[in-house]
């Protein structure tokens, strides 16, 4: 099943079960797809999203929130950072297993590797490497940092 139809299914579920909060934060998500489709029609060629653009939405949503959340607490605002947490836990139901530190470790050798990285020049093909296969499973900015010190 396509990570579209599964947030389609987890928000019809959560509008039978009047799982408010929820509810809230697939609309979010649904949302936040819609837009991507509407962006890319604008585009000469019908391009298709793929599993992989609604991971990275998904990432990017999360990312926003805990950032969101961060502040909110540095700003006394324990409410809603506890909001922007529980909006995070649902998004995550649909991210794959994020990578241990000691996997991301041995994927980033891995793609070194794979693209016979020499310098730090070949940055670019590595973290392509990662992307293409981790999307959705890693930090990328933490990620780049490993790359620049194992290249460096």
């Amino acid at each position: 099943m396509d990570m579209r139809s599964r947030v389609n299914d987890a928000l019809k579920s959560a509008m039978k079960n009047k799982e408010a909060a929820r509810l809230s934060t697939l609309r979010l998500i649904s949302a936040a797809i819609k837009d991507r489709d509407i962006a890319m029609r604008g585009s000469d060629e019908e391009v298709e999203l793929t599993d992989a653009d609604v991971l990275a939405i998904l990432g990017k949503m999360v990312k926003q929130r805990q950032e969101s959340a961060r502040a909110y607490e540095e700003g006394g605002r324990l409410e809603l950072a506890e909001k922007e947490l529980s909006e995070i836990l649902v998004i995550e139901d649909f991210l794959p297993k994020q990578l241990t530190e000691e996997e991301t470790d041995a994927a980033v050798a891995e793609a070194i590797a794979a693209v016979e990285a020499a310098s730090i020049r070949d940055m670019g093909k590595v973290m392509g490497e990662l992307k293409a296969k981790y999307t959705g499973q890693m930090d990328f900015g933490k990620v780049g940092q490993m790359v620049k010190k194992k290249l460096g």
